[in-house]
């Protein structure tokens, strides 16, 4: 085992450095200050690269444990999407009384209208029930003066490459809500100087909700396609609970009538 860890470690060219960190951190007092700086920065680098990696590695162990990701893909789909924070390990894996706007991760921004949002959001592992995600995002919402709260989803570049009117984007939402609460999407797509907003509400069956944005009825300049995002909108969610146990955005050309 030692020595499959070490041939491990030498593909990567690891070994040398951690040798060399080990044998500096023997006597750290030896060190001038600027030097032990360094050396610091380097090995916070160096670990939030593992981590990086790391989770994408225990998201395709995750993929290959299920051996499907779930995703539910229409005729012709040419693009799907789970985002990260439904299938990596996001840090910190929690958040208190955030603020808006709020990072939390995966390309995920938090956005609300409060001034009193007393709420905490947090990754958890979906039940065994579910199939395709690996995580889902637990809202608590307690005192919360606002009128909205809304999830803001960039989209990757993938998703504007080749997109033209005669496509349609949708939009699959699992969700468990403590008490009844309006959901929307908003697609919001950047075409040389304007902005096309399409706003679709949530229509739910047990727990299941799609929205549907056809392209054709818009105004969007196919040519001059910039960047693309997604906002998820709860209305009015103080004292409830949200667990959203995934999102897929996916798009695919529309059936010719």
């Amino acid at each position: 085992m030692g020595n499959e860890r070490a041939s491990f470690l030498d593909r990567f060219g690891l070994t040398q450095t951690l040798r060399r960190w080990t044998r500096a951190m023997q006597s750290p007092g030896t060190l001038a200050a600027r030097d032990l700086k360094a050396m610091h920065g380097q090995m916070r680098a160096a670990r939030d690269r593992i981590d990086a990696l790391a989770a994408t590695a225990e998201t395709e162990l995750l993929i290959r444990a299920q051996g499907e990701d779930g995703i539910d893909r229409p005729d012709q789909c040419d693009w799907a999407e789970r985002a990260t924070p439904w299938r990596q390990k996001i840090k910190p894996r929690g958040h208190v009384r955030p603020g808006s706007p709020h990072d939390i991760g995966g390309g995920l921004t938090l956005f609300h209208d409060a001034t009193e949002a007393e709420l905490s959001l947090r990754q958890d592992p979906v039940p065994d029930s579910i199939r395709g995600p690996a995580f889902g995002l637990v809202f608590e919402v307690y005192r919360f003066d606002g009128s909205f709260l809304s999830l803001v989803q960039d989209l990757p570049e993938a998703a504007l490459r080749g997109l033209t009117l005669n496509h349609f984007i949708a939009v699959h939402l699992r969700i468990a809500r403590e008490q009844p609460v309006e959901v929307y999407a908003r697609l919001n797509v950047q075409h040389g100087p304007n902005l096309e907003q399409i706003v679709r509400q949530f229509e739910f069956r047990d727990g299941i909700g799609r929205a549907e944005f056809d392209l054709a009825y818009s105004k969007i300049n196919e040519k001059r396609l910039e960047k693309a995002w997604l906002d998820l909108i709860f209305e009015g969610p103080e004292m409830n609970r949200l667990a959203i146990w995934d999102m897929v955005v996916l798009r695919a050309p529309r059936a010719d009538i």
